[in-house]
C-alpha cells in the first residue's frame, strides 16, 4: 500500500495539478481519495466576518475539495474504481452561531458529495462524506472535555470501513458523535 500527503496547497489549482501528476507518475492510479484538510474561522456573527476570511474559508473547505476531485476523478475513471471520503462536519447539518461560514462551507461539501456520488457511481467510483462531532485536534475552540470528543483514529477507522466495503454497496454518509457531550 502506497500514500501521497499533499504539501501543495490546497486551493491553488495548478498545485493540485501537479499532485494528481505525480499520483499518475508514480502509481499510475488513485485508488482512495481522503479530503481532510479544513479550517474554522469561528467565533463572530457572520455580518462582522471579513470578505477575505469568507474566501480563505470557502477555498479550503469547498474549493479545495472540488479541485482534489477534479484532478483524480479522472484517474479512477480511468482505473473503473475508487472511492472518494470528504470529510465534513456535523455542522453541515445543524445551524452554527457565530459559525455560519462555517457550517455552509460544511453543507456545501455535504452536498458536493452526494451530487459527485451520483455522477462517478457509473464508473464504479463511491463518494461518502463522514460528519464527526467535536473531534481532539486542537481545530477550533479548545473547550471541552478533549477525552469525550471523537478521536482521530476513530474518524480513521470510519474511513477504513468505506472504503474496505463489499463492492456491492457504499455507505454514502457516516455521523460520528462523541458519546458523551465534551
Amino acid at each position: 500500500m502506497c500514500c501521497l500527503t499533499a504539501t501543495y496547497p490546497l486551493t491553488e489549482e495548478v498545485s493540485v495539478a501537479k499532485l494528481a501528476h505525480l499520483a499518475e507518475s508514480q502509481y499510475r492510479r488513485c485508488n482512495v481519495l481522503v479530503n481532510n484538510a479544513g479550517i474554522g474561522l469561528m467565533g463572530q456573527p457572520l455580518h462582522e466576518m471579513a470578505s477575505t476570511d469568507w474566501d480563505m474559508l470557502m477555498g479550503t473547505n469547498l474549493r479545495g475539495p472540488y479541485l482534489m476531485i477534479r484532478a483524480f476523478a479522472p484517474l479512477m475513471i480511468a482505473a473503473k474504481s475508487g472511492h472518494i471520503v470528504n470529510i465534513s462536519s456535523l455542522a453541515g447539518h445543524n445551524p452554527l452561531a457565530n459559525g455560519a461560514a462555517y457550517a455552509a462551507s460544511k453543507w456545501g461539501l455535504n452536498g458536493l458529495t452526494y451530487s459527485v456520488a451520483e455522477e462517478l457511481r457509473q464508473h464504479n467510483i463511491r463518494v461518502s462524506v463522514i460528519a464527526p462531532g467535536s473531534v481532539n485536534t486542537g481545530f477550533g475552540r479548545s473547550g471541552g472535555n478533549s477525552d469525550k470528543k471523537v478521536q482521530p483514529e476513530d474518524v480513521a477507522r470510519v474511513v477504513a470501513m468505506l472504503v474496505t466495503q463489499a463492492p456491492q454497496s457504499f455507505v454514502s454518509e457516516v455521523l460520528l458523535r462523541p458519546t458523551q457531550k465534551p
